[in-house]
């Protein structure tokens, strides 16, 4: 497998103005600028509030909390179960751009349909929020995948540093007008908030494709020798998909870096999730908190930049330590916070980390994978970041359950970023001994 791991790099004609303005790489970026307004606006922003406190209204608020995990979770089993075969059967048949355009066109529709759901249909915002985060998860799988196509090999640190730059700037910005329209809805000629959320779906529908448009366009995955029928994929898929197990389990620095991926991306990913809630616990402002969120992405923005020439200059890895430091420590000190300017500063050092931490993963395991089977391979990898929601949450509730403390809580998880980082220095050591060898 190490062998094959040594790829030629993608034929990207040189164009005047650098490596980030190619348009191949300029169009690939665009999509994390396009499908972030998803992650920032429905997801992290409106849809959860929204949907206790207008589609799921006359519920009990366990009940609620029921309906919004098992969506959720739901979402989340699908790919992680299905990621690493679709992306076998889309690499043997040539197909990562159609699955890619399939999935999109999956999470934008559902988004949009959001706009329609009457107050009190639960089941309705429900079933389109579950399809529509299938579609965002889906489309990632093939997203990152085609970083190999569009990236030389040795510059895949500062292009997955743009394209998670870029996401944070769009996802952003998107959400600051949403927010605006919400707190102000009459400059927008709306009646209420609840119809400014309601649009606010339905614009982060139009700006998912708009900004789709140019990855379509201009983005061309590597041609296959002959492309096969679908259930010629499909078994395909199924025989490549076993043979790249037993591939990673015995090729060690690729298997150690997924386990050490799994435990501090789970850290990170339940941060994301509980900071909001843990603000509230603390009896914060919702508006502080909103604040803080929007604080995170911009300056997520120029710092995920920065991790790409970090990497590039001082090692991948360097930079993920480094990351993985800087959240441990932020880590025990929110268990400590108790003012709402403390928050603000850990707003900021996360955003200064958590888009590095993501680029870089995502382009060492890039350098790792053998070149003509991305799909496949980052299917197991999205598979690894979607199996990564469980272990967080499971502990940080089962510690809150236990002491009754929502600090200790939050400081219980920097058990994932130390765990994390031992497994990866294995992996360096690993990679280090083969390449020796």
């Amino acid at each position: 497998m190490s062998s094959r791991a040594e790829a030629t790099e993608p034929a990207a004609a040189p164009e005047p103005g650098g490596l980030l303005l190619r348009r191949p790489i300029v169009a690939w970026a665009l999509y994390d600028w396009a499908n972030s307004a998803f992650a920032t606006t429905v997801m992290a922003g409106f849809f959860p509030v929204f949907f206790r406190q207008y589609w799921s209204l006359a519920a009990d608020p366990t009940v609620t909390t029921f309906r919004l995990g098992f969506a959720n979770g739901i979402a989340s089993l699908v790919l992680a179960v299905f990621a690493p075969l679709l992306g076998a059967i889309a690499d043997r048949g040539g197909a990562r751009m159609r699955f890619l355009i399939v999935f999109s066109a999956l999470g934008i529709v559902m988004t949009g349909g959001l706009y329609f759901v009457e107050q009190g249909a639960w089941w309705f915002a429900m079933g389109l929020f579950l399809a529509a985060s299938i579609g965002f998860a889906g489309g990632n799988i093939f997203y990152d995948s085609l970083i190999m196509d569009v990236a030389p090999r040795h510059r895949l640190d500062l292009v997955s540093a743009y394209g998670f730059g870029l996401g944070y700037l769009g996802g952003g910005i998107l959400f600051a007008i949403n927010v605006w329209m919400t707190l102000a809805p009459a400059t927008f000629g709306l009646p209420d908030a609840a119809a400014a959320v309601r649009v606010s779906f339905l614009m982060v529908a139009i700006w998912w494709c708009v900004f789709a448009v140019p990855l379509v366009l201009f983005v061309r995955e590597r041609r296959v020798e002959r492309r096969p029928g679908v259930l010629q994929a499909v078994r395909g898929g199924m025989a490549e998909l076993i043979t790249t197990f037993h591939e990673i389990r015995h090729f060690r620095p690729l298997a150690l870096f997924l386990v050490a991926y799994w435990l501090y991306i789970d850290g990170v990913h339940t941060i994301q999730k509980m900071a909001v809630d843990y603000g509230l616990a603390l009896g914060f402002p919702t508006e502080s908190l909103i604040v803080a969120l929007l604080v995170t992405q911009f300056v997520g923005f120029p710092a995920a930049l920065a991790f790409g020439w970090l990497g590039e200059r001082f090692g991948t890895l360097t930079g993920i330590f480094l990351g993985l430091a800087v959240y441990a420590g932020v880590t025990l000190w929110a268990g400590f916070v108790s003012e709402v300017r403390e928050f603000y500063v850990i707003a900021v050092a996360i955003g200064l980390v958590q888009g590095g931490i993501q680029s870089l993963s995502r382009s060492y395991f890039g350098r790792l994978i053998p070149a003509d089977r991305p799909g496949e391979f980052f299917g197991f990898y999205n598979m690894m970041g979607k199996f990564a929601a469980v272990l967080g949450p499971f502990l940080a509730g089962g510690v809150a359950l236990a002491t009754g403390s929502s600090r200790m809580a939050i400081v219980s998880l920097v058990v994932l970023f130390a765990g994390g980082a031992v497994m990866l220095a294995f992996a360096r050591q690993a990679e280090r001994t083969q390449t020796a060898q």
